[in-house]
């Protein structure tokens, strides 16, 4: 149980340190607390929450993925390697497209309640 109890721990740490430290995982933190805002501003339904909070987790979830790729990365091989290149833009890849797709579903929520 113990060993169990120090994982959320851990966990909590690596959530820290990334948004802490990493740039891009601050800015997607900061855009969901902006979106979770408006969200209670505009009086979104039950469903348009499952989607906005499934999206933030997704985005920032696969955020941290990509940063500890990237990192195990540079341990591996610090100097330049093609392959490695790849496989950074491969995960950052991932990130974006989860981002736009969040974007997207934003946009279908929140436009019709704005206007």
């Amino acid at each position: 149980m113990k060993k169990f109890l120090w994982s959320f721990k851990y966990a909590a740490e690596g959530i820290t340190h990334c948004i802490r430290n990493e740039r891009n995982c601050t800015i997607h933190c900061i855009a969901a607390i902006a979106v979770i805002i408006a969200a209670f501003v505009y009086k979104i339904n039950h469903t348009e929450w499952m989607i906005v909070l499934m999206n933030i987790a997704l985005v920032i979830s696969l955020e941290m993925l990509n940063t500890a790729i990237e990192k195990l990365c540079n341990l591996l091989h610090p100097q330049h390697n093609p392959v490695i290149k790849t496989i950074k833009d491969v995960a950052a890849g991932a990130v974006l497209i989860a981002a736009l797709v969040a974007l997207v579903c934003a946009c279908i929520i929140f436009i019709p309640k704005i206007f």
